[in-house]
């Protein structure tokens, strides 16, 4: 089997990894975690595509703690407070998905980039991710978001008084 066009520098940028996410989080743990991520994504890539494998490896590791900072926030990020303490009753359960429910439906009522707005922003994406993911400015965002907000505050009273 032939060896890794960057296999005899692998250790090296390892603890340069390492010690690049250890100073960013303060959590060795993490820093072991996305290191071993980021050379396993290296090992994974065409070796001979990449022109400058340190950059390259800096920024899959960027990437991949970024990644893991987004899943928290949108694990702590719940429409519905649910109280892992409290066993989800019948009574509760029927009252959650009656809300969800409720929500998509007001979603469903707006325009489709509202509703991808609304579910990005949610999602915990940053506003500069949103503007790249919908081909706008990021200076549109903000405004975007709050007549969005409002749009969806509207009809979900309105559903609401019917």
């Amino acid at each position: 089997m032939e060896e890794h066009p960057y296999a005899s520098r692998l250790a090296g940028w390892r603890r340069e990894i390492l010690r690049y996410v250890h100073r960013l989080t303060g959590d060795l743990d993490v820093a072991e975690d996305v290191a071993q991520d980021a050379l396993v994504r290296m090992l994974d890539a065409d070796g001979d595509a990449i022109r400058n494998p340190r950059a390259w490896l800096y920024r899959v590791a960027t990437n991949v703690l970024r990644d893991g900072v987004r899943r928290e926030e949108m694990k702590r990020r719940r429409p519905i407070p649910v109280d892992p303490d409290r066993p989800l009753t019948p009574d509760r359960d029927l009252e959650r998905r009656e809300a969800i429910a409720r929500v998509r439906a007001v979603l469903d009522t707006l325009p489709v980039r509202d509703r991808e707005l609304l579910i990005l922003r949610e999602s915990g994406f940053r506003y500069r991710e949103i503007a790249q993911v919908l081909d706008v400015k990021t200076e549109s965002i903000p405004m975007m978001v709050a007549r969005a907000l409002a749009r969806f505050r509207a009809a979900y009273l309105a559903e609401a008084a019917e």
